[in-house]
């Protein structure tokens, strides 16, 4: 497959990552009931959770055969440092990433911002620590969380795609494994373990969201290198990803 078939693939299943889990955040976490305020009709943490793994599952299907479908540089450069996938790629991969990710928050905020008193003061799904953390975790707690579950991340990735395992269910796996880690960690950071989704809605917002975008790079690229090498001295090299 070519370069330029493999980054339009990972452009557009970046967009539809971030524009479809940034948007379920932003349109549908939360829903006033019009006719009586005090009931919430949103999908709430869980329905965010399940909207991001469901993007993953059905870009797995429909651009695994052409990229692999990463949609993220920390799942490429764990699948760099575990063997499967060649140095070159890496950059134009990364740089697809992020110009998708800002497509689809951008996109998102076109939509959004029709509503009346609609704010980028909200957040606009930007993921936080501290004060902007939807629980208060510290920074400390945001590093390890976005760390840890990058790597296990990576491993159910390296794990389902495999040539060991059985042959086209990763898409699943991978989709209900980035379920799974959302629902452990949305209250810490409104959740990452992807660079490029953090920084599709922080350049939107701007001021803290931009200057705590560091954490959502450097976490989640240390977990995705770690759990790219970890799944090799655990278990074996296995170079023949499948979908």
């Amino acid at each position: 497959m070519s370069i330029g078939k493999k980054v339009a693939a990972e452009l557009f299943g970046t967009f539809w990552l971030v524009f479809g889990g940034c948007g379920s955040a932003v349109l549908a976490a939360k829903f006033l009931d019009s006719g009586n305020p005090n009931v919430n009709l949103g999908i709430g943490f869980m329905g965010v959770a399940l909207a991001f793994g469901l993007t993953v599952l059905t870009m797995a299907f429909a651009i695994g055969h052409i990229s692999g479908c990463h949609l993220n540089p920390a799942v490429s450069l764990g699948l760099l440092t575990g063997g499967r996938m060649p140095a070159r790629d890496f950059a134009p991969y990364v740089i697809a990433q992020v110009a998708g990710a800002l497509l689809g928050a951008g996109v998102l905020y076109l939509i959004a911002s029709g509503k009346p008193g609609f704010s980028l003061d909200d957040g606009f799904a930007s993921n936080g620590y501290g004060e902007h953390s939807p629980g208060g975790y510290s920074m400390g707690a945001a590093f390890v969380a976005e760390f840890v579950l990058t790597f296990f991340f990576l491993m159910i990735i390296m794990g389902s795609t495999d040539s060991r395992a059985p042959a086209g269910f990763a898409p699943i796996a991978i989709g209900l494994g980035l379920t799974l880690i959302l629902l452990i960690g949305i209250p810490v950071t409104n959740l990452s373990v992807n660079p490029a989704r953090s920084t599709g809605p922080a350049l939107f917002v701007g001021g803290w969201a931009v200057a705590q975008l560091w954490l959502f790079w450097v976490a989640p690229l240390l977990g995705g290198a770690v759990g790219g090498i970890t799944y090799n001295l655990l278990f074996g090299s296995q170079p023949s990803p499948k979908k």
